[in-house]
């Protein structure tokens, strides 16, 4: 249907009701209509081109316009475009993608899927709880998340991320979630003196001191992303998750890696505890599965909770009409396999990993930039008010919101988070279109600074 970017805009404000938006306020100002996509670029209804810094939602890991993955759709809906997993079936696709991510995930045999990340983790919730009934320890409920991270927007999603915003709304968190301290070094590490690595042993050790006070009988898990993404790419001292694997060990609760965004790649290996160095016993995972290109989640299921399920568990209540569903699978299954072809993990993290992580170092050399830092290819960079000190700008100020609107003028996809600048492009990148990437960065915190100066904000 041909229409002009205002007719969309029309429309949209009359029937779509957005996520995470005020409706109101988006209604007065218009939706940006994104109408076409290639490699790591969108075009809007105005023909402007727009370079995706963000992988569209932390997910189009192999970039736009793979036709491999719409082949595979495309056959899976001739041949069966649904079944359901239920009544005791299974289909061809989701046997072998339950194959095919044994093999990619190091110490993992079994999935759970679901239809999102959010689902998945729900499942986390159900499962984990699940888990110490069978094994006759009912009281263990308690799980334990952190605070600013960020585990989806269902009511137990919700509950488990530590997002004060979401808590304030719809009467959560659900009972039986706690909350610890994030391990985001410039905001309590540095201040004390810390360095990095001694502040990752104390973050770590703020787990073990909220596990003591609840009783360790009473907790059955903790959950964290191994790279805190929507909380603005938190990126953990070195020492953080070993130290948090050896604390759960030692009090026999659950490790759950949240791996929505930082599986499949992202990090430069295939999931993001690998490159933080440690085990967990449960890994949830949607986004970079299928690449964006079609909805699908689901929880890595370790053989601790494996076995206990299978051998004594009985039914497992729990499910979704799009567990397994057959046509989301095909496509995970053409998308890990051009991952592998592409060399896409490897690409990350010898070639455009190290060379994001050397030019980004770069950018703190701008006066507006406080902190500079990356892991495999997400990014972020902390704007501050006065970089000698590191004094942040004024919240009402909201200097990461002044900076996006110059990135989307720019033709530039960057998120803000609060004062954070974050990006996590498409693994497809190349060293050329980082180069792109960063000389637009670069002109927006110019820009940004201009108008920081100009209304007396920075000097």
């Amino acid at each position: 249907m041909e229409r002009s970017t205002h007719e969309w805009q029309a429309a949209d404000a009359a029937h779509f009701l957005h996520p995470f938006t005020d409706f109101k306020g988006l209604a007065r100002k218009g939706s940006r209509i994104i109408e076409r996509a290639d490699n790591i670029y969108l075009w809007d209804s105005d023909g402007h081109k727009i370079l995706d810094a963000m992988s569209g939602l932390w997910c189009v890991n192999v970039g736009y316009g793979q036709q491999a993955l719409v082949d595979a759709a495309t056959a899976q809906l001739k041949q069966l475009p649904f079944y359901n997993a239920f009544f005791q079936t299974a289909t061809p696709p989701a046997i072998r993608l339950a194959e095919v991510l044994a093999e990619v995930a190091p110490g993992f045999q079994h999935v759970f899927f679901s239809g999102s990340g959010s689902e998945g983790n729900d499942t986390v919730v159900r499962m984990v709880r699940r888990y110490w009934d069978v094994m006759g320890q009912p009281g263990r409920s308690v799980i334990i998340s952190r605070h600013n991270a960020y585990h989806g927007s269902t009511m137990a999603g919700a509950s488990l991320g530590g997002m004060a915003g979401m808590h304030a709304q719809g009467g959560l968190p659900i009972p039986g979630i706690e909350h610890i301290e994030q391990p985001y070094w410039w905001a309590h590490g540095r201040p004390q003196g810390l360095s990095r690595d001694e502040f990752g042993l104390q973050a770590a050790r703020w787990l073990e001191e909220r596990i003591e006070a609840i009783g360790a009988d009473k907790v059955a898990a903790f959950i964290g992303e191994p790279v805190q993404g929507a909380g603005g790419v938190i990126i953990p001292p070195a020492t953080y998750w070993p130290e948090i694997e050896r604390i759960c060990r030692k009090h026999g609760i659950l490790l759950v890696s949240d791996e929505v965004i930082c599986g499949f790649g992202r990090t430069g290996r295939w999931f993001g505890s690998e490159t933080l160095g440690f085990q967990p016993d449960l890994m949830t995972f949607a986004k970079g599965v299928t690449s964006g290109y079609i909805p699908l989640g689901g929880v890595l299921v370790g053989s601790r909770v494996a076995e206990a399920l299978i051998e004594r568990g009985g039914e497992f209540n729990h499910g979704y009409t799009y567990s397994g569903h057959p046509v989301a699978c095909a496509v995970a299954l053409a998308n890990i396999a051009l991952i592998r072809e592409q060399r896409l993990v490897e690409h990350v993290h010898d070639d455009v990993g190290p060379y994001l992580a050397a030019r980004y170092r770069e950018l703190a050399e701008h006066p507006l930039v406080g902190d500079a830092e990356t892991c495999g290819l997400m990014g972020a960079l902390l704007l501050v008010k006065d970089k000698a000190t590191g004094e942040a700008f004024p919240d009402e100020v909201e200097i990461g919101m002044v900076c996006r609107a110059h990135c989307f003028r720019q033709g530039l996809i960057m998120r803000a988070v609060g004062d954070r600048m974050i990006i996590a492009p498409p693994l497809v990148i190349t060293r050329a279109q980082i180069d792109e990437m960063l000389g637009l960065i670069r002109s927006c915190l110019d820009l940004t600074l201009a108008d920081a100066r100009a209304a007396g904000w920075a000097r």
